[in-house]
């Protein structure tokens, strides 16, 4: 009988030896079954040890990197800014500086009339036509408040190109919003005459609130 029948009987034997075992009598197994089982035991044992203690472990271990490597991105930030803080603090000077010279072109109340004045000579010398200008209700922000002045006007594109233009070289900030142009007709200049144009728009002019003065004028205004 060669290698190969052996391996081969020895095989159908333990089949068959494994095939004859009573579940109910485990103490009557063979010991090469009982030594088999009671491995397996253990090795499920560990298993479900190893998945109820250590890949917990591994999942607390994972996020503990993650927040270290997240404090470590914090702290090379911050002593960035800690080695750059001359250069910080040079840059907030020129930022208030900055913030200081818009402000000084808002205009204080008293002078919104003068600003009036100026939007309507910037409209005439354009070649405008003023039907109406008139200075709106106050909106006040949290820093600043708005004056909007309504203007109505009639005239050509050139003659509002030129009255944008016109108030963006104003020494005064003024934004401007709200177009609405409509054709009115032609000028009596001929039929080359560009055509006639009615323009609303809503310039607005804007005043720093300075809470010290506002409340000293409260003050006043109740006495």
């Amino acid at each position: 009988m060669n290698l190969d029948a052996l391996k081969s009987l020895d095989l159908e034997k333990i089949q068959a030896s494994w095939r004859s075992l009573d579940p109910e009598n485990i103490g009557g197994w063979p010991l090469a079954f009982r030594v088999l089982i009671w491995a397996l035991i253990v090795v499920a044992i560990l298993f479900g040890g190893y998945m109820l203690m250590v890949s917990d472990k591994l999942d607390q271990l994972k996020s503990a990197q993650q927040a270290e490597v997240s404090k470590k991105a914090d702290f090379e930030t911050k002593a960035f800014k800690a080695s750059n803080l001359d250069v910080y603090r040079k840059q907030l000077a020129e930022m208030e500086d900055s913030f200081g010279a818009l402000l000084r072109q808002l205009p204080k109340e008293t002078e919104v009339p003068g600003l009036l004045e100026d939007i309507n000579q910037t409209g005439l010398g354009s070649g405008l036509d003023f039907e109406s200008i008139n200075l709106l209700p106050e909106v006040t922000q949290e820093f600043y408040a708005e004056d909007p002045i309504d203007i109505k006007v009639k005239g050509d594109y050139h003659a509002f190109g030129s009255f944008v233009s016109g108030i963006a070289a104003l020494p005064r900030i003024v934004t401007l919003h709200d177009f609405k142009v409509v054709p009115v007709g032609t000028r009596a200049a001929g039929d080359n005459a560009p055509p006639l144009l009615s323009m609303d728009i809503t310039a607005k002019t804007y005043r720093y609130l300075d809470k010290k003065s506002d409340k000293s004028a409260a003050g006043d205004k109740k006495k």
